[in-house]
Protein backbone atom coordinates (compact mmCIF):
# COMPACT_ATOMS: atom_id res chain seq x y z
CA UNK A 1 0.00 0.00 0.00
CA UNK A 2 1.22 3.53 -0.12
CA UNK A 3 2.65 5.99 2.62
CA UNK A 4 -0.29 8.38 2.59
CA UNK A 5 0.99 10.19 5.29
CA UNK A 6 3.26 12.33 3.13
CA UNK A 7 2.37 14.42 -0.06
CA UNK A 8 0.30 12.57 -2.42
CA UNK A 9 -1.53 12.70 -6.15
CA UNK A 10 -5.14 12.49 -5.84
CA UNK A 11 -7.19 10.61 -8.70
CA UNK A 12 -10.44 10.54 -9.39
CA UNK A 13 -11.39 7.95 -12.64
CA UNK A 14 -8.85 5.86 -11.34
CA UNK A 15 -10.68 2.67 -12.49
CA UNK A 16 -10.88 3.94 -16.17
CA UNK A 17 -8.49 3.10 -19.32
CA UNK A 18 -6.60 6.20 -18.60
CA UNK A 19 -6.52 6.12 -14.67
CA UNK A 20 -5.38 2.39 -14.48
CA UNK A 21 -2.53 3.18 -16.35
CA UNK A 22 -1.79 6.20 -14.94
CA UNK A 23 -2.17 4.49 -11.28
CA UNK A 24 0.85 2.13 -12.33
CA UNK A 25 3.07 4.90 -14.22
CA UNK A 26 2.75 7.31 -11.11
CA UNK A 27 3.82 4.44 -8.59
CA UNK A 28 6.55 3.15 -10.72
CA UNK A 29 8.23 6.64 -10.59
CA UNK A 30 7.76 6.39 -6.78
CA UNK A 31 4.79 9.26 -5.99
CA UNK A 32 1.98 8.31 -3.78
CA UNK A 33 -1.31 7.83 -5.10
CA UNK A 34 -4.32 7.82 -3.35
CA UNK A 35 -7.68 7.32 -5.19
CA UNK A 36 -11.17 8.97 -4.63
CA UNK A 37 -13.98 5.90 -4.88
CA UNK A 38 -17.54 5.59 -4.87
CA UNK A 39 -18.03 3.43 -2.00
CA UNK A 40 -16.60 2.78 1.40
CA UNK A 41 -12.84 2.57 1.61
CA UNK A 42 -11.30 -1.04 1.28
CA UNK A 43 -7.54 0.00 1.31
CA UNK A 44 -5.00 2.79 2.96
CA UNK A 45 -5.10 4.07 -0.59
CA UNK A 46 -8.75 4.78 -1.27
CA UNK A 47 -10.49 8.02 -0.07
CA UNK A 48 -14.57 7.72 -0.45
CA UNK A 49 -16.69 10.64 -2.07
CA UNK A 50 -19.98 10.69 -3.69
CA UNK A 51 -20.35 13.68 -6.29
CA UNK A 52 -23.73 12.99 -6.85
CA UNK A 53 -24.14 13.71 -2.68
CA UNK A 54 -21.74 16.36 -2.89
CA UNK A 55 -19.90 14.04 -0.47
CA UNK A 56 -16.05 14.55 -0.52
CA UNK A 57 -13.86 15.62 2.81
CA UNK A 58 -11.65 17.89 2.05
CA UNK A 59 -8.99 16.55 4.56
CA UNK A 60 -7.94 13.94 1.84
CA UNK A 61 -7.24 16.87 -0.51
CA UNK A 62 -4.78 18.85 2.68
CA UNK A 63 -1.34 19.37 1.47
CA UNK A 64 -1.81 17.47 -1.62
CA UNK A 65 0.93 17.20 -4.65
CA UNK A 66 -1.71 17.69 -7.16
CA UNK A 67 -5.42 16.62 -7.77
CA UNK A 68 -6.26 14.56 -11.26
CA UNK A 69 -10.14 14.31 -12.02
CA UNK A 70 -10.77 12.07 -14.50
CA UNK A 71 -14.06 11.18 -14.03
CA UNK A 72 -17.06 10.35 -15.91
CA UNK A 73 -19.72 7.79 -17.51
CA UNK A 74 -18.85 6.31 -21.17
CA UNK A 75 -19.44 8.63 -23.61
CA UNK A 76 -20.28 5.96 -26.12
CA UNK A 77 -21.56 2.75 -24.89
CA UNK A 78 -25.22 4.09 -24.70
CA UNK A 79 -27.84 5.63 -26.95
CA UNK A 80 -27.71 9.40 -25.91
CA UNK A 81 -31.34 9.30 -24.28
CA UNK A 82 -32.25 12.60 -22.20
CA UNK A 83 -31.69 10.38 -19.47
CA UNK A 84 -28.30 9.24 -20.61
CA UNK A 85 -27.47 12.52 -21.91
CA UNK A 86 -28.10 13.36 -18.05
CA UNK A 87 -25.60 11.33 -16.67
CA UNK A 88 -23.01 12.03 -18.71
CA UNK A 89 -23.79 15.55 -17.76
CA UNK A 90 -23.86 14.89 -13.74
CA UNK A 91 -20.70 12.30 -14.14
CA UNK A 92 -18.64 14.73 -14.95
CA UNK A 93 -19.83 18.67 -14.27
CA UNK A 94 -20.97 17.13 -11.02
CA UNK A 95 -18.03 15.72 -10.10
CA UNK A 96 -15.66 18.48 -11.70
CA UNK A 97 -17.30 21.16 -9.63
CA UNK A 98 -17.17 19.23 -6.45
CA UNK A 99 -13.52 18.61 -6.70
CA UNK A 100 -12.86 22.94 -7.41
CA UNK A 101 -15.33 23.73 -4.71
CA UNK A 102 -13.67 21.61 -1.96
CA UNK A 103 -10.00 22.53 -3.03
CA UNK A 104 -11.02 26.34 -2.83
CA UNK A 105 -12.17 25.66 0.95
CA UNK A 106 -8.54 24.12 1.56
CA UNK A 107 -6.01 25.92 3.87
CA UNK A 108 -3.06 23.93 1.90
CA UNK A 109 -4.85 23.22 -1.76
CA UNK A 110 -2.49 21.67 -4.43
CA UNK A 111 -0.18 23.01 -6.38
CA UNK A 112 -2.21 21.58 -9.66
CA UNK A 113 -5.34 19.82 -10.67
CA UNK A 114 -5.27 18.10 -13.70
CA UNK A 115 -8.91 17.59 -15.26
CA UNK A 116 -10.19 15.55 -18.38
CA UNK A 117 -11.97 17.15 -20.99
CA UNK A 118 -11.99 16.51 -24.63
CA UNK A 119 -11.23 17.13 -28.74
CA UNK A 120 -15.51 17.45 -28.86
CA UNK A 121 -14.84 20.70 -27.28
CA UNK A 122 -14.29 21.15 -31.37
CA UNK A 123 -17.03 19.35 -32.73
CA UNK A 124 -16.80 18.76 -36.17
CA UNK A 125 -14.05 20.91 -37.88
CA UNK A 126 -13.77 19.43 -41.12
CA UNK A 127 -10.09 19.90 -42.71
CA UNK A 128 -9.69 23.05 -40.47
CA UNK A 129 -6.17 22.51 -38.16
CA UNK A 130 -7.29 23.00 -34.72
CA UNK A 131 -5.30 24.26 -31.60
CA UNK A 132 -5.83 24.91 -28.15
CA UNK A 133 -6.34 28.82 -29.07
CA UNK A 134 -9.93 27.29 -31.04
CA UNK A 135 -12.88 28.42 -29.62
CA UNK A 136 -15.72 25.78 -28.81
CA UNK A 137 -17.96 23.90 -31.18
CA UNK A 138 -21.88 23.21 -31.25
CA UNK A 139 -23.90 20.52 -29.97
CA UNK A 140 -23.92 18.17 -27.18
CA UNK A 141 -20.92 17.45 -26.95
CA UNK A 142 -18.87 20.59 -27.05
CA UNK A 143 -21.75 21.96 -24.67
CA UNK A 144 -20.81 19.28 -22.05
CA UNK A 145 -16.35 19.45 -22.62
CA UNK A 146 -17.65 23.80 -22.19
CA UNK A 147 -19.41 23.11 -18.74
CA UNK A 148 -17.13 20.57 -17.67
CA UNK A 149 -13.75 22.40 -17.85
CA UNK A 150 -16.11 25.77 -16.54
CA UNK A 151 -16.79 23.25 -13.61
CA UNK A 152 -13.26 22.32 -13.27
CA UNK A 153 -11.94 25.97 -12.27
CA UNK A 154 -11.38 26.33 -8.62
CA UNK A 155 -12.32 29.68 -7.13
CA UNK A 156 -8.77 29.67 -5.25
CA UNK A 157 -5.37 30.44 -7.08
CA UNK A 158 -4.59 26.46 -7.78
CA UNK A 159 -2.63 25.98 -11.71
CA UNK A 160 -5.99 24.10 -13.72
CA UNK A 161 -4.85 22.17 -16.50
CA UNK A 162 -7.75 20.98 -18.61
CA UNK A 163 -6.90 18.07 -21.31
CA UNK A 164 -8.95 18.16 -24.02
CA UNK A 165 -7.97 14.27 -24.71
CA UNK A 166 -8.43 12.60 -28.69
CA UNK A 167 -9.15 9.16 -29.36
CA UNK A 168 -6.52 7.25 -26.96
CA UNK A 169 -5.79 3.68 -29.17
CA UNK A 170 -5.68 0.87 -26.84
CA UNK A 171 -6.64 -2.73 -27.04
CA UNK A 172 -8.46 -2.37 -24.11
CA UNK A 173 -10.23 0.98 -24.52
CA UNK A 174 -13.63 1.36 -26.43
CA UNK A 175 -12.37 2.61 -29.94
CA UNK A 176 -10.29 0.03 -30.96
CA UNK A 177 -12.29 -2.96 -28.74
CA UNK A 178 -15.36 -2.17 -30.73
CA UNK A 179 -13.25 -2.51 -34.33
CA UNK A 180 -11.42 -5.59 -33.35
CA UNK A 181 -13.57 -8.54 -33.89
CA UNK A 182 -14.01 -7.33 -37.32
CA UNK A 183 -10.71 -6.64 -38.34
CA UNK A 184 -9.95 -10.12 -36.93
CA UNK A 185 -12.71 -12.08 -39.35
CA UNK A 186 -11.66 -10.06 -42.28
CA UNK A 187 -14.64 -7.97 -42.47
CA UNK A 188 -13.40 -4.50 -40.69
CA UNK A 189 -13.64 -1.30 -42.69
CA UNK A 190 -13.82 2.50 -42.04
CA UNK A 191 -16.37 3.79 -40.12
CA UNK A 192 -17.81 7.23 -42.40
CA UNK A 193 -16.11 9.62 -44.86
CA UNK A 194 -12.96 8.51 -46.12
CA UNK A 195 -12.04 12.15 -45.76
CA UNK A 196 -12.81 12.77 -41.72
CA UNK A 197 -10.14 13.75 -39.57
CA UNK A 198 -8.75 10.82 -36.08
CA UNK A 199 -7.37 12.67 -33.93
CA UNK A 200 -5.73 9.87 -31.63
CA UNK A 201 -3.10 8.81 -29.46
CA UNK A 202 -1.07 6.20 -27.85
CA UNK A 203 -2.04 5.21 -24.31
CA UNK A 204 1.75 5.16 -23.39
CA UNK A 205 1.89 9.08 -24.53
CA UNK A 206 -1.52 9.69 -23.01
CA UNK A 207 0.12 8.78 -19.91
CA UNK A 208 3.46 10.43 -20.51
CA UNK A 209 1.83 13.86 -20.92
CA UNK A 210 -0.19 14.31 -17.92
CA UNK A 211 2.91 13.26 -15.68
CA UNK A 212 4.56 15.72 -17.63
CA UNK A 213 1.76 18.32 -17.03
CA UNK A 214 1.61 17.02 -13.22
CA UNK A 215 5.82 18.78 -13.44
CA UNK A 216 5.16 21.89 -16.00
CA UNK A 217 4.05 25.44 -15.52
CA UNK A 218 1.57 24.86 -18.59
CA UNK A 219 -2.09 25.82 -17.30
CA UNK A 220 -5.57 25.93 -19.48
CA UNK A 221 -6.56 23.87 -22.22
CA UNK A 222 -4.16 21.35 -23.56
CA UNK A 223 -5.22 19.44 -26.81
CA UNK A 224 -3.75 15.37 -25.88
CA UNK A 225 -3.40 13.94 -29.11
CA UNK A 226 -0.18 13.19 -31.09
CA UNK A 227 1.13 15.69 -33.74
CA UNK A 228 -0.08 13.57 -36.45
CA UNK A 229 -3.44 13.05 -36.92
CA UNK A 230 -4.75 10.97 -40.16
CA UNK A 231 -8.04 10.61 -42.14
CA UNK A 232 -10.12 7.77 -41.81
CA UNK A 233 -9.60 6.18 -44.44
CA UNK A 234 -5.23 6.49 -43.60
CA UNK A 235 -6.14 5.09 -40.26
CA UNK A 236 -8.40 2.12 -41.48
CA UNK A 237 -5.51 1.19 -43.85
CA UNK A 238 -3.06 1.23 -40.60
CA UNK A 239 -5.36 -0.63 -38.53
CA UNK A 240 -5.80 -3.50 -41.51
CA UNK A 241 -2.18 -3.54 -41.96
CA UNK A 242 -0.98 -3.94 -37.92
CA UNK A 243 -3.40 -6.63 -38.19
CA UNK A 244 -2.77 -8.38 -41.35
CA UNK A 245 -6.29 -8.36 -42.24
CA UNK A 246 -8.39 -6.50 -44.97
CA UNK A 247 -9.88 -3.67 -44.72
CA UNK A 248 -11.78 -2.75 -47.85
CA UNK A 249 -15.65 -2.72 -46.28
CA UNK A 250 -16.85 0.28 -45.37
CA UNK A 251 -18.83 0.21 -42.30
CA UNK A 252 -22.33 1.64 -42.77
CA UNK A 253 -23.30 3.86 -40.68
CA UNK A 254 -26.40 2.47 -40.17
CA UNK A 255 -25.35 -0.27 -38.04
CA UNK A 256 -23.88 1.83 -35.17
CA UNK A 257 -26.64 4.01 -35.42
CA UNK A 258 -28.98 1.57 -34.85
CA UNK A 259 -27.33 0.76 -31.28
CA UNK A 260 -26.10 4.15 -30.20
CA UNK A 261 -28.53 6.73 -32.11
CA UNK A 262 -27.88 8.94 -34.90
CA UNK A 263 -26.90 11.74 -32.33
CA UNK A 264 -24.77 9.71 -30.73
CA UNK A 265 -22.65 8.61 -33.86
CA UNK A 266 -22.90 11.76 -35.50
CA UNK A 267 -20.98 13.37 -32.43
CA UNK A 268 -18.21 10.07 -32.44
CA UNK A 269 -17.48 10.19 -35.88
CA UNK A 270 -16.50 14.26 -36.14
CA UNK A 271 -14.23 15.30 -38.45
CA UNK A 272 -11.15 17.15 -36.05
CA UNK A 273 -8.13 17.88 -37.24
CA UNK A 274 -6.26 18.79 -33.48
CA UNK A 275 -2.46 19.54 -33.11
CA UNK A 276 -1.43 19.74 -29.89
CA UNK A 277 0.80 22.52 -29.80
CA UNK A 278 0.44 23.38 -26.12
CA UNK A 279 2.29 19.95 -25.52
CA UNK A 280 5.20 20.39 -28.52
CA UNK A 281 5.97 23.91 -27.33
CA UNK A 282 6.56 22.81 -23.55
CA UNK A 283 9.23 20.23 -24.82
CA UNK A 284 6.67 16.86 -24.70
CA UNK A 285 8.47 14.23 -26.49
CA UNK A 286 5.91 11.64 -28.03
CA UNK A 287 6.84 7.81 -28.32
CA UNK A 288 4.47 6.88 -30.63
CA UNK A 289 4.26 9.96 -33.35
CA UNK A 290 2.76 8.09 -35.47
CA UNK A 291 -0.30 5.93 -36.23
CA UNK A 292 1.39 3.06 -37.25
CA UNK A 293 4.01 3.04 -34.77
CA UNK A 294 1.35 3.71 -32.15
CA UNK A 295 -1.41 0.78 -33.60
CA UNK A 296 1.74 -1.40 -33.33
CA UNK A 297 1.84 -0.73 -29.84
CA UNK A 298 -1.05 -1.28 -29.09
CA UNK A 299 -1.72 -4.45 -30.85
CA UNK A 300 1.45 -5.52 -29.48
CA UNK A 301 2.10 -6.29 -33.03
CA UNK A 302 5.72 -4.98 -33.30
Amino acid sequence: MDDTSGRHIVIAGSSGLIGRALVTELRRQGRTVRRLVRRSATATDEIPWDPAAGALDGAALEGSEAVINLAGAGIGDRRWTPARKQVLHDSRIGSAALLAATVSELSRPPEVILSASAMGFYSERGDTVVTESTGPGRGFLAELCRGWEAAAQPEAAVRTVLLRTGVVLSAEGPFLRRQLPLFKLGLGGRLGPADRWVSWISLTDTVAAVCHLLDSDVSGPVNITAPNPVTNAEFTRALGQALRRPAVLPVPLLLPSLLLGSEAVAGLTQSVRVIPEVLLADGFKFTHPDVTGALAAALDTR
